[in-house]
């Protein structure tokens, strides 16, 4: 578990990486716009931002993507899947966004993923 913030982990190693986010230190620099970054995997996904390469194509639509995460999230407008479920109502949503604004509706209630 994180001492700064909580979160917890299931492997030690993940644990090490996202406590670096928590030190200010990012020694991972853009060479074209100079923005930095704690992790050498997030400034590989920020290059794609000047490259143009999207590297990950939708097997529905092949439409393409940057970083596998947004494929995912996009994956689900074909599939319909709503992982996240508003711990107060129930409602479902495909992305955990959506469901964080959603929570507003709720107002006695801080938390409606059930997250904290």
């Amino acid at each position: 578990q994180c001492p700064e913030c909580g979160k917890a982990f299931s492997q030690s190693c993940n644990l090490r990486t996202h406590c670096k986010i928590h030190t200010g230190n990012k020694p991972y620099k853009c060479f074209v716009c100079g923005k930095s970054f704690c992790h050498s995997s997030n400034l590989t996904i920020h290059q794609r931002v000047h490259t143009g390469e999207r590297p990950y194509p939708c097997s529905v639509c092949s439409k393409r993507f940057s970083d596998r995460s947004t494929l995912v999230q996009h994956e689900r407008t074909h599939t319909g899947e709503r992982p996240y479920a508003c711990a107060v109502c129930g409602q479902r949503f495909s992305q955990i966004s959506h469901l964080m604004k959603h929570g507003r509706m709720h107002p006695d209630t801080s938390d409606p993923a059930g997250v904290y």
